[in-house]
């Protein structure tokens, strides 16, 4: 937060390590279990407005393939602990996508057959999983946004 209000108001804050662009910020699980008590509160309330001024916003495709391990290891971690709930649509969804790429992949039928090419056949079924991964982890980003101050 400090290094946001150092800045400009009016744009997203640069990460002080790596200089990207910071455009969703998500709290940690100890902020949030301390959400009664004022100072946390007051910190939370910050970063609920700063999702709203900038975590709505379109990525590349560069910011989304950095923002991948960090979304699909929070994801995972997520669909396994049950304290944790998503919404059963948003479940149903990532489940599916995850089916759907793994029968393109096993199945025989290929845009770009393996048989013919070798392994150059083979970029297909990375392209699919690429896309399927990207995929999930805009519906999981589309979930923390809301989930920590989007509307």
């Amino acid at each position: 937060m400090l290094v946001w209000h150092h800045g400009s108001a009016l744009q997203p804050c640069r990460c002080p390590l790596c200089r990207r662009q910071i455009t969703l910020l998500i709290p940690g699980e100890s902020s949030l279990r301390q959400r009664h008590d004022p100072e946390a509160a007051e910190i939370l309330e910050k970063v609920e407005t700063y999702n709203r001024l900038f975590g709505g916003g379109t990525n590349g495709l560069v910011q989304r393939m950095r923002d991948l391990p960090f979304l699909l290891r929070r994801l995972l971690r997520e669909l396994l602990d049950p304290r944790r709930s998503l919404p059963l649509v948003i479940r149903a969804r990532v489940y599916i996508a995850m089916f759907l790429s793994a029968v393109y992949i096993v199945s025989p039928v290929d845009i770009i057959p393996e048989g013919i090419l070798g392994i150059v056949g083979l970029l297909d079924d990375l392209l699919i999983v690429l896309i399927c991964f990207l995929h999930v982890a805009a519906i999981y980003r589309s979930v923390l946004y809301f989930r920590h101050g989007g509307s």
